[in-house]
């Protein structure tokens, strides 16, 4: 039974455990040339490979000093280093806290010296900047350590303690400054658990690192692989999905909307669909149409409700659900916990809940006397008992003495073919104090008329929810959910106190 490996029950790192039941299965595959020293002499790495030059990696961190439970950054551009890094890290015994390679050099200091590191690991060149404060560890070096080391090494690696801090995750939520997450390695073991229990995962199958492995969505896809015996897939930079699906024999896959739209508009894309167990589909709101045309297609969709603080998904549908079961986010995986309030605002817990946030102060635990945490996300549960998603709770607007929840008109908007995002944000109004407008990501790139979409909405929506205006997409940086609150800024720059729309 998948959910009795925990690791309470493991005396050791379990890599070492893997690499022990499945030496010769693949545990990181990429294209050759991809990694420094003999490793790019092929495209994968076995488990008995991946486990001794995290091994060699792990202890010269520990000779350089590298204390155990020691924050150290992590600023490396995605690829088959990532994984190979943040496990030697772990094995050291450290805190890795991943930052985004898309963070202005300027803005990484403060992230890092919010959550105490002293050290970064970093490309050769990243950051552009030097960093007053920060000891750079380069990873090229790093990466040079003998994966197959000859005699015993002077400095061992520390006990393997499941308890204790894995990561620290800058959540991607899309509202406010990102908060900084601590996550011990059991939550992440115990969401790989659930996850794997849901989507079975064993060796040979390849689980593409398709999402960012800065946030929680690609951290995860490495504790699944190495609970299931999977190979974790490293893309080339700028490799299209459908060409790393079919060329790195990918059989998962975790994709937002905007992935999946693109990989259905081309034949080699619909065809890599086609070809594996499992797509996972997060990172927000899919419109009904985009499920149906994939599930109509072939592909095996799973969609989840999910956070940062909840070590990735918190509720899931299966791989072979109907499109109508593919609208909600599925029920609570194994070891997660769900409930609502009186006013629809989602409450979690379980094994895979966070530490807490980390401030300049210390770790604020975020957990009611009952252990819930108030996500602050808005829902219903539907008749089957699976979670509806229906918004957040500090979206909310009035307009002329009406409440407005942005996420029930952008809902409405992804029915509209063509629209593959939307957000709604206010705008000052002198008589009505706010009015709603859209921002739209279609397939053409430009809104639908005015007329036509007011039309189309006017079918399920009362018209004080009706957006005043239809805004194109700004090419603006995104991580993996619009980001709301840049898009309110902009349009009330675009819309000041004083415009009448």
């Amino acid at each position: 039974m998948c959910c009795a490996e925990q690791p309470r029950r493991r005396p050791r790192f379990p890599l070492e455990i893997r690499a022990a039941r499945t030496p010769h299965a693949a545990a990181l595959v990429f294209r050759a040339g991809a990694l420094p020293g003999r490793a790019a002499q092929s495209p994968a790495l076995t488990f008995a490979q991946l486990e001794r030059w995290t091994g060699s990696i792990g202890r010269s961190l520990c000779g350089q000093g590298v204390a155990r439970g020691e924050r150290v950054g992590l600023l490396l551009a995605p690829g088959p280093s990532y994984p190979v890094v943040l496990l030697s890290l772990l094995r050291a015994g450290a805190v890795a806290v991943p930052v985004s390679t898309r963070i202005p050099d300027a803005a990484v200091p403060g992230l890092l010296q919010r959550v105490g590191c002293r050290r970064l690991i970093a490309d050769p060149g990243a950051p552009r900047e030097p960093i007053a404060g920060l000891e750079l560890i380069s990873a090229t070096s790093l990466l040079s350590a003998d994966e197959d080391p000859r005699g015993t090494p002077a400095t061992p690696l520390p006990p393997f303690d499941p308890a204790a801090d894995a990561t620290i995750v800058f959540t991607s939520g899309s509202t406010g400054m990102p908060k900084a997450a601590l996550l011990a390695f059991e939550n992440h073991w115990s969401s790989a658990v659930g996850s794997n229990c849901n989507i079975p995962l064993r060796p040979g199958d390849h689980w593409l690192l398709s999402l960012p492995p800065w946030h929680v969505g690609g951290l995860s896809v490495v504790f699944r692989c190495l609970l299931g015996g999977a190979a974790i897939a490293v893309a080339r930079s700028g490799e299209p999905l459908a060409e790393a699906i079919a060329g790195l024999g990918v059989t998962h896959v975790s994709l937002v909307a905007t992935q999946l739209y693109r990989l259905l508009r081309e034949k080699r894309g619909r065809a890599a669909l086609r070809s594996v167990k499992a797509a996972l589909l997060g990172g927000g709101p899919a419109p009904a149409a985009l499920i149906e045309e994939a599930v109509h297609l072939g592909v095996r969709l799973v969609t989840s409700y999910g956070s940062t603080e909840m070590s990735s998904q918190a509720t899931a549908t299966r791989p072979g659900d109907p499109p109508e079961t593919l609208e909600t986010a599925g029920r609570p995986l194994a070891f997660r916990e769900l409930s609502l309030t009186a006013g629809g605002e989602i409450l979690v817990r379980g094994r895979t809940l966070f530490r807490g946030y980390v401030e300049e102060t210390g770790v604020r635990a975020a957990r009611d006397a009952s252990g819930w945490f108030h996500s602050g996300d808005l829902g219903r549960l539907d008749a089957d008992g699976r979670l509806v998603v229906t918004g957040r709770r500090d979206t909310m607007f009035i307009s002329g003495g009406e409440n407005i929840h942005p996420e029930e008109i952008e809902r409405e908007l992804l029915r509209y073919p063509g629209v593959l995002a939307a957000i709604v944000a206010p705008v000052p109004d002198p008589e009505f104090g706010a009015r709603p407008v859209a921002f739209l990501r279609t397939a053409t790139g430009s809104p639908p008329a005015d007329a036509e979409l007011d039309r189309f909405l006017r079918m399920t929506l009362p018209g004080f929810k009706i957006p005043r205006c239809y805004l194109s997409w700004p090419d603006i940086e995104e991580g993996m959910k619009p980001d709301r609150r840049s898009l309110g800024a902009l349009a009330r720059r675009r819309f000041p106190p004083n415009a009448r729309l």
